[in-house]
């Protein structure tokens, strides 16, 4: 395989929002938010179905977080965004830098608001 210059770092997610934590600024004065999405799906692998459940870390950093700071908990979207290790290197941290919210609350979540 020959090398390629070209590199690509590109995630999407369709999930719902199951923590927020309170708008911060950066030490550049950038509006932040730090988040924690669920998913959950049924993928195909390898020709076989597999349920698929995680919860990821998220960061959002400028305009984006207008959007997020609005979205309730248990409300979905797709997210996309790139990936990088936490600052300890211990794990993994979505960075958002896109967001389509989806506008209704599922039904679970709409009734246990109530």
């Amino acid at each position: 395989m020959a090398a390629s210059t070209a590199t690509l770092n590109r995630f999407l997610l369709s999930a719902t929002l199951v923590q927020r934590s309170a708008l911060r600024y950066t030490p550049a004065g950038l509006p932040a938010l730090d988040l924690s999405f669920k998913h959950e799906s049924t993928v195909s692998e390898d020709g076989q179905p597999r349920k698929v459940s995680m919860e990821m870390r998220a960061v959002a950093i400028g305009a984006v977080t207008q959007p997020l700071a609005g979205l309730a908990l248990g409300q979905g979207g797709t997210f996309a965004g790139f990936i990088t290790s936490t600052r300890n290197g211990r794990g993994l941290l979505f960075h958002i830098t896109s967001v389509d919210v989806i506008d209704e609350l599922p039904a679970a979540a709409s009734q246990a608001a109530d």
